[in-house]
Order: structure tokens, then C-alpha cells, then sequence
């Protein structure tokens, strides 16, 4: 098993389509935290806030355990904000965590 990075980058003005699809992708993003996979998860704000409200967000990054390549990329491309339109890109690499120990 190695770490993956996804990191994915929204459509323009993606927020209704994230609403929609969101109780779905989180779904799956809890499969991998009960099995111990899930390093971090979370999205980019469009604005420099915690909270850009109608703003958005341009995109997100997961950091999570897979037995290779293929399969964190097989993982990425079947997430439900692809299939909602919501990532206009998805790039998956390897990842070694060196810190925090």
C-alpha cells in the first residue's frame, strides 16, 4: 500500500453542483477513513476564507491509501464529483509522507 494524491480542479461556479453530489462523495471519503486509508481530504476555497460562501471552491485534494496506481486513479475517476461535472481535471501521484512521523 502507498499514499495518492488527488487533486482535482472545479469547473467555473461548481458550488450548486458540489451541493448536489456532496452526501455522495462524502460517502466514499468515510469507506476510506473506517478502513484507515484516508490521510487528509478537503477542498480549496475559492477566497481566502474558511468560509467563501457563494465564492465556492476551485477544487480539492485527498491524500489516501491504494495498492497502486491504477487503482487510486480508478478510485478518483468513479468519484460522484466527476460524474456530476463538478471537476474539470483530476491528477492522481504517488505521495510519501515524510512528516509528521
Amino acid at each position: 500500500m502507498m499514499w495518492y494524491a488527488i487533486m482535482a480542479q472545479d469547473v467555473p461556479d461548481s458550488l450548486p453542483l458540489r451541493l448536489a453530489s456532496r452526501p455522495a462523495h462524502l460517502s466514499r471519503l468515510h469507506a476510506l477513513q473506517e478502513e484507515g486509508r484516508l490521510l487528509l481530504a478537503g477542498p480549496f476555497p475559492a477566497i481566502d476564507s474558511i468560509d467563501p460562501g457563494p465564492a465556492g471552491f476551485s477544487g480539492s485534494l485527498i491524500v489516501a491509501e491504494f495498492e497502486n496506481l491504477d487503482a487510486a486513479t480508478a478510485w478518483a475517476n468513479t468519484d460522484p464529483f466527476v460524474s456530476a461535472g463538478v471537476y474539470q481535471n483530476v491528477t492522481v501521484k504517488p505521495f510519501r509522507k515524510t512528516l509528521p512521523l
